[in-house]
């Protein structure tokens, strides 16, 4: 049986007459740019976050870049992030001349570990920025604790974490910033690039709506020097479509995580914890193996597909270099033994089963 690491495919065929009809209605209208569809989804998403504003834009990465300049953040400020993260998560701290300080996760749920946030704090610090890896929300009480502790902001990257709560708070919604990625394969995604970003601060939001189009708020009126940033009107149509289904998706995410935690048990794999007091979403379902290389050729000899996110973390790449020299134990044990299989809304028993099977036989 073989076996994807996402069926896009399956997906749209459960929701084609809804996206085709929908399409085809936005090709009528011709109003690509900000149009209706990309209002709409501003307010529908904005509603079911609970945030005050919820802003779309281009990509993942603009949301973090966006947001980061929106909440102020300056050439040579320092913001402690994790290394065990998309490239984007550096990248957009970059973007704006600021400095990545990368801190080590915690061994089982690889989010950034505040202990070691608290021990980086110089007086150049700005901002924590926890990335809720593979859908699983941060310890966001402790880390908002310690940066009001130090004055500090907090800005969420969400990008694999749509729909997932903390404490009975989304994801996003904590933070003076939360930055979403609507990448194909994320538990929420588009049929290309598309992002958000989320804040509860008039102020921010308004910089963020400028920001993203050009630094304009009226036609040929420029405040700031912006960006060509704005969400595709065709984007937004599958999107909205897409929300109404968001919490059944998640909720098949995690009853397949459930599946594969419970056939798995007693394994000599780690997998990944799911912890009562917040919503694990599943953009991946992540576990760690030694001779995880070995594991994943095998895996893949059985016509089941599975990856590697990600294995070389930000602080040994290339790009990086110039940053501090640390060491970071548990960031780099991870990418060496962490391997994702596949998961999404649609997956049946009897594919679970197979991969399963794959696994214990490796």
């Amino acid at each position: 049986m073989n076996i994807p690491m996402v069926d896009l495919k399956g997906q749209y065929e459960t929701i084609k007459d809804e996206v085709d009809t929908a399409i085809l209605q936005a090709l009528a209208e011709t109003r690509f740019i900000l149009g209706p569809n990309v209002q709409a989804f501003d307010q529908e998403a904005g509603d079911y976050l609970g945030a005050k504003h919820a802003i779309s834009c281009a990509s993942g990465t603009d949301a973090l870049h966006l947001g980061l300049l929106a909440a102020g953040i300056k050439p040579g400020d320092e913001i402690i992030t994790s290394a065990f993260t998309f490239i984007a998560t550096g990248e957009a701290i970059r973007y704006i001349g600021a400095e990545p300080v990368f801190v080590d996760i915690q061994a089982q749920s690889l989010n950034i570990d505040r202990a070691r946030s608290r021990a980086a704090i110089t007086d150049k610090t700005r901002a924590i920025l926890p990335v809720h890896l593979f859908g699983l929300p941060a310890d966001m009480a402790e880390i908002q604790a310690l940066a009001d502790e130090f004055g500090l902001l907090v800005i969420e990257d969400c990008a694999q974490s749509f729909g997932s709560r903390y404490q009975g708070k989304t994801t996003g919604t904590m933070g003076c910033v939360g930055a979403y990625s609507f990448f194909p394969s994320k538990n929420l995604g588009c049929y290309g690039d598309g992002g958000m970003i989320t804040t509860n601060d008039d102020g921010i939001a308004a910089q963020i709506r400028l920001l993203r189009n050009h630094g304009s708020s009226q036609q040929y009126h420029h405040d700031v020097i912006g960006y060509n940033s704005r969400l595709d009107e065709l984007q937004a149509v599958v999107l909205r479509i897409k929300l109404k289904y968001i919490d059944e998706y998640n909720q098949k995410r995690l009853a397949v995580a459930r599946s594969y935690n419970q056939r798995l048990a007693n394994s000599r794999f780690q997998t990944p914890a799911i912890v009562d007091d917040r919503d694990h979403v599943f953009h991946q379902y992540t576990l760690l193996c030694d001779d995880r290389d070995a594991v994943r050729e095998h895996v893949l000899s059985q016509g089941v597909a599975c990856a590697v996110y990600y294995p070389i973390p930000l602080h040994q790449q290339k790009v990086f270099a110039d940053t501090t020299t640390v060491e970071l134990p548990v960031t780099e044990s991870s990418a060496n033994r962490c391997l994702s299989l596949p998961i999404f809304p649609e997956m049946t028993e009897a594919q679970i089963a197979s991969v399963c099977e794959a696994i214990l036989s490796a």
